[in-house]
């Protein structure tokens, strides 16, 4: 008895939007704007990063943990970041991870990652807005996070 052909449909489904988008009211306009959505991981024990997936009116859509790590790091792979955005369908996204010794500077690691997200983004056609390290204000006018679009590297 020969076994019956299976007959695949090609038709394609344009994807739903996510019902967040609807909520979604306040712009993103600044690093203090994605510092402020992410501030509760001032106090975490453990880095993490995060990807806020944005309209194209720079809308949150949703906010993904893409890796939860150790004390001094967390892996991240474009591929797990991009993964988040396009099933949101987002036009853009900004990333935040912590640095739970408080020190908010970029390391070597942070740069290279965000300079491979960016070029990943360019490819997929997904801008990146910002990059931001948020740790614990010290005082005297320390924010409290570094953001790589005012600190001049992105």
């Amino acid at each position: 008895m020969k076994p019956k052909r299976k007959h695949y449909s090609f038709t394609a489904k344009m994807p739903a939007l996510p019902d967040k988008v609807a909520e979604a009211d306040d712009q993103m306009k600044s690093g203090a704007d994605f510092a402020r959505l992410c501030s509760d991981l001032q106090n975490c024990a453990q880095e993490s990063f995060h990807v806020i997936t944005l309209t194209h009116k720079h809308c949150v859509i949703d906010r993904h943990m893409v890796s939860l790590g150790t004390l001094t790091g967390a892996p991240v792979h474009p591929r797990e970041v991009y993964r988040a955005a396009l099933l949101d369908c987002a036009a853009a996204v900004a990333f935040v991870h912590n640095h739970p010794s408080g020190d908010t500077v970029p390391s070597r690691d942070d740069r290279e990652i965000t300079a491979r997200l960016i070029e990943a983004g360019r490819i997929l056609g997904i801008r990146v807005l910002d990059h931001v390290i948020v740790g614990r204000p010290k005082g005297d006018g320390d924010k409290g996070y570094f953001s790589f679009v005012d600190g001049g590297l992105l």
